[in-house]
Order: C-alpha cells, then sequence, then structure tokens
C-alpha cells in the first residue's frame, strides 16, 4: 500500500475529472477517477473530450520557443525575484466553439504516485500563486486555436529547489456526476527551480517489520516490512528500493522486489508496505530497507545525493514449536514434582516407623524400671548373697551321732 502525503495541502474531497498535465497529443476522456492526474502522452499536442454522448475535445501544448515546440512541459530555472514568460497553446477539436476557465494550481503527487495539481476551490501558495495567466478564460473558435500568455514571477524570499504546478484549463460542467460537481480540466505541468543552495536528501521513517508463521515450524512464514520515505530536501526526487529480513548473524536472509518510490517534492512523504516471502521463524528477526535516489537534471544542476538505510527488529517465533517445548517441559517438570513427591513420602514413612520402634525402646526401658530388682526371680532362681546369710542364720539342723 502506498500513500503520499502533501506538505501543505489536503486533498479536496470534491470529485475533478481529468487532468492532463503534458506537452503530448493525447486523446482522453474528461471523467476518470476523482483527482487523477493522466500522465503525458508521446505526441505534441494534449486533448481530452468529455463523456461519449458530447463532441468536446479540446488539447493543450507548449509553444514554440528556444526550446523547441514539443516540449514536455514547461521548465524555469530562474533566481528569486526573478520572472519568466511563456504561452499555452490550446485547440479547439470541436464542430463548435469552445469556452474554457485557465488558471494555475500547485502540484502534488496523488496516492497512486502520479502528478496532479490542487481544484481551483484549493487555494495554492507556490507555483500556482506564482503564475498570472494573460487571461482568466477563453473563447475558442471549432477547430482553432488560441494562444494565451503567461507570467511566472518568483518571490524573492522562493525556497531555493524544486517547484511544482501546473497551468490548467477547465471546462465547468451545469450538471452533476453522482452528486459530486464535475470540472474537466486539461493543462500542461510548470517545473521551477529556484537557484540557491540545493540540498537533496532522504529519509526513511517509522521502519517496522511483522510476521506471519505456518502452522508447521520447518516451513517458513511470510514478513511485511513497512515504512515511510520522506524528501527532506529542497529537490525533487525518486529512488528504486532494496528490502531484505534475515535472522541472527544473517542466518536465512529472504530478499524482496519493492516498486519504485515516485518521485516526490520536497517535504512529501510515500508509505510503503513489503511482503517479504519465505522467511524462516528464527525467533529474532531483522528488516533492512536500502533507497537509491534518482534526481532529475535540471540543466546539469542536480547535485549528488546519499542514499538511505534503515533496520527494524521484530519477533518470529515458531508458535507450534514452541508450544510443543512448553508442553515437554511442563510434563517434565510434573514428573520431577511426583518423583520428589514419592520420595518425600518414602522418607516420612521410614522416620515413622524409626520414632515408632524408639517410642517402643524406650516404653520398656520405663516398664523395666518401675519393676525393681529381683522382680522378675522364679521359683529355681538361685539366691544370691543375701539369701545365702540368711540361710547361714537358721537354727542348726540335728544330726543323730553315732554309738551314742
Amino acid at each position: 500500500m502506498h500513500a503520499p502525503v502533501r506538505r501543505r495541502h489536503t486533498i479536496a474531497a470534491a470529485r475533478v475529472a481529468a487532468l492532463l498535465l503534458a506537452g503530448a497529443t493525447l486523446l482522453a476522456p474528461a471523467a476518470p477517477a476523482a483527482g487523477a492526474l493522466l500522465p503525458a502522452g508521446s505526441t505534441p499536442a494534449a486533448a481530452a473530450r468529455t463523456a461519449p454522448e458530447d463532441d468536446v475535445t479540446w488539447g493543450v501544448r507548449t509553444a514554440s520557443g528556444a526550446d523547441g515546440a514539443e516540449r514536455g512541459s514547461f521548465a524555469f530555472d530562474l533566481d528569486p525575484g526573478a520572472s519568466a514568460t511563456d504561452t499555452l497553446v490550446i485547440a479547439n477539436h470541436g464542430d463548435q466553439p469552445l469556452d474554457l476557465d485557465v488558471y494555475a494550481a500547485d502540484g502534488f503527487t496523488t496516492t497512486s504516485g502520479q502528478l496532479d495539481v490542487l481544484p481551483r476551490a484549493e487555494t495554492s501558495t507556490d507555483v500556482g500563486a506564482w503564475v498570472a495567466p494573460g487571461t482568466g478564460h477563453v473563447t475558442i473558435a471549432a477547430g482553432a486555436n488560441a494562444e494565451v500568455p503567461f507570467t511566472l514571477t518568483v518571490p524573492g524570499d522562493a525556497t531555493p529547489g524544486d517547484h511544482v504546478g501546473a497551468i490548467v484549463t477547465s471546462l465547468p460542467r451545469p450538471h452533476q456526476e453522482e452528486g459530486v460537481s464535475v470540472d474537466r480540466r486539461l493543462g500542461v505541468r510548470i517545473h521551477l527551480r529556484v537557484h540557491g543552495d540545493l540540498a537533496p536528501s532522504v529519509a526513511i521513517e517509522d521502519t517496522r517489520v511483522s510476521y506471519d508463521g505456518t502452522a508447521d515450524p520447518f516451513v517458513p512464514g511470510d514478513a511485511t516490512v513497512s515504512y515511510t520515505v520522506r524528501n527532506t530536501g529542497n529537490v525533487r526526487l525518486s529512488a528504486g528500493q532494496a528490502v531484505s529480513v534475515a535472522g541472527p548473524f544473517g542466518l536465512g536472509r529472504a530478499d524482496a522486489a519493492a516498486a519504485d518510490v515516485p518521485e516526490l517534492l520536497p517535504g512529501e512523504t510515500w508509505h510503503v508496505e513489503v511482503p517479504v516471502a519465505h522467511v524462516w521463524p528464527l525467533v529474532h528477526v531483522t528488516a533492512t530497507v536500502a533507497l537509491s535516489p534518482r534526481l532529475p537534471d535540471v540543466a546539469g544542476r542536480t547535485p549528488g545525493v546519499d542514499g538511505a538505510r534503515a533496520t527494524a527488529a521484530g519477533w518470529a517465533v515458531p508458535w507450534t514449536a514452541l508450544a510443543a517445548l512448553v508442553l515437554l517441559a511442563a510434563l517434565a517438570v510434573l514428573l520431577v514434582v511426583r518423583s520428589r513427591r514419592r520420595r518425600r513420602a518414602e522418607s516420612a514413612r521410614v522416620e515413622t516407623a524409626v520414632a515408632a520402634a524408639l517410642r517402643e525402646r524406650e516404653a520398656d526401658a520405663e516398664r523395666e524400671a518401675d519393676a525393681g530388682p529381683g522382680a522378675d526371680a522364679g521359683p529355681g532362681a538361685e539366691a544370691g548373697p543375701e539369701g545365702v546369710d540368711a540361710l547361714a542364720g537358721a537354727a542348726p539342723r540335728a544330726t543323730p551321732e553315732r554309738g551314742a
């Protein structure tokens, strides 16, 4: 997706019909898409006609001059405060007289990358305000031509560099199309370079990268790199683009083809989104954007310009593989927890049994202590020393004497 942003103006909401800024013969319907600016053709004049049911057809071109009769546009190279004159030639190709308005307007880059000019209802502040047509209205007989001279006066405080606009012929229509007034326009571009310090430059802003992977972690996915190109200098320029996405240390680099940035006027921006295929999910990826600016050759006075480069980092996570790893990790943790629980339970059981055995031994020892000495002697127990003494103290037993 591309979206240029004009430096000073907003696009009018009202629809305008065809505007052909050229110095080439090209028959074109005068009511294409709103605000459209048709590119130049390859023959000496530019012509437009209304809808097929109308016979109104006219053309515009530059007048013959020192630069030739078949100029593609008006081009001026002037100092601040200087002025120049030239002439617009209008040809009525119809069989009826033609009434046209003539005015100048500032130029801008459209969303399609073409040059267009502001609708008449919007106020111009650049070339459109510096050009004064010799007349604001012209009536041309059938099959005839009319010349409209104009003067371009550069303000003394004009910014050095490139300025673009157009001198426009307009055929307003009283009817409406889809509820919007239609103004059929045809004009010739005006390129002005104001003398002074030329400082062409371009910048890449707001670079981002996003990743869209697949369910299979072993299959590459797609990335999208988006950024904004800004003409930060004072010279109109276009640029070639190179976009790539790579993993850590440049692994798995994928390059993408990107259309050239169209010619941007000073201060304009161009939004770019580039799809990049076959990007491997290497967790962390880096997008790289490189611009190769190209400048117009204006009387051999165009200086050089450095290229621009920008990078952006993003995540390219193989979510399927990551989910599998998470599940395996969770299973491993569960097994470890269960094993530790079993070990703790077995240890507790052993400790309980040991404690019970110790308590039993202590209880037995206490019972023996409570019973006292000899409490366990039975009938056949032998007398100790005390028993011997008792027997010794007993009365002697009489024994009959022999021979008495």
